[in-house]
């Protein structure tokens, strides 16, 4: 059984198509895997069960990129393509069954458009990743077990959706502090080393020995293993939010100028929170992103919302 999984190239796209790959293996043990990606997810992919290889798309003009996937794979006979990027070539490679996502209502959650593509729209599989013992045992020195842990991610793929910094002190103070839901709690932070920058006043007004810094220090699915071991996780909307939901701890997504009805963290233990503007209005939809770096589109999303969001989040789930 060989299945060629061709997914997104940003990483949160990427987590949110993982439950299709998870059904797929579930009912084919013992397939092998090759997945197609961009360079920023193909992390993600590398301890897939019975993986042969990870296909890393760079993109080149005039999509040729998409002819070099065509060359690597057209020698092979597929048992099942699976393609969120409805990609012409894939259609020209010999298979057995096949899938592709084209176009569906804007207005349902980008899980659910995944798995009506494969007629699974009524029980759609959540996003699901693998790690291995290494990475486990990684994530066990970054979080032993004992003192309970509240994961942060306070940056985000663009500026504008990312809460401020200080916002996330003032409400790690509120929630570890003797009447908050977790008291004594530590917090880990998460992010690449390139935005560490963006969370200056975070580091700054969080003390030193309740901080366990994390930003640029693990990859992609050490930094999965790890929050897997943590008790709560708040972030703005970004892959790190998809991954926290996906290793099903409770997950408060922020949101301001997307769209949470497509993009909320998906499960059973996760939410969104948002202030008293909706998307249209923080960011409407004819405005060029590319003009809106300088702004803040959070600005509208208060601490006391949040932290009101983030007990009834753990009151439900506890």
């Amino acid at each position: 059984m060989k299945i060629l999984f061709i997914t997104a190239t940003r990483i949160g796209d990427a987590i949110l198509s993982t439950g299709l790959l998870h059904h797929l293996l579930e009912r084919h043990p013992g397939a092998r895997v090759t997945v197609v990606c961009g360079p920023d997810a193909a992390s993600l992919f590398e301890a897939v069960p019975g993986l042969e290889r990870v296909m890393v798309m760079r993109k080149k003009r005039w999509s040729l990129h998409w002819i070099d996937m065509w060359r690597a794979c057209v020698g092979n006979y597929w048992d099942c393509i699976v393609d969120i990027r409805n990609t012409p070539l894939s259609y020209l490679l010999a298979n057995k069954q096949n899938w592709h996502l084209g176009r569906s209502h804007l207005s349902d959650h980008k899980v659910i458009r995944l798995a009506a593509m494969m007629g699974l729209k009524d029980n759609p599989p959540g996003p699901r990743l693998w790690y291995n013992e290494q990475q486990s045992r990684k994530a066990e020195q970054i979080v032993p077990p004992g003192t309970p842990v509240i994961a942060i991610a306070p940056v985000a793929n663009w500026k504008p959706k990312t809460w401020s910094a200080g916002n996330f002190v003032d409400l790690v103070g509120r929630l570890t502090g003797d009447q908050g839901i977790l008291p004594g709690a530590r917090v880990l932070v998460f992010g690449a080393e390139s935005e560490r920058h963006q969370a200056t006043d975070l580091f700054s007004g969080i003390a030193r020995d309740q901080m366990i810094d994390c930003m640029g220090k693990l990859s992609l699915l050490e930094v999965y293993a790890s929050l897997e071991r943590t008790d709560l996780f708040i972030g703005n909307d970004s892959g790190l939010m998809h991954m926290a939901a996906a290793a099903n701890i409770p997950t408060l997504g922020l949101f301001g100028p997307s769209r949470e009805e497509n993009y909320a963290p998906w499960g059973n233990k996760a939410m969104s929170v948002r202030g008293d503007l909706d998307c249209a209005d923080v960011f409407p939809p004819d405005y060029d992103h590319r003009n809106a770096d300088h702004l803040d589109l959070m600005a509208s999303l208060s601490v006391d919302r949040v932290e009101q969001a983030a007990r009834e989040l753990w009151q439900r789930v506890s």
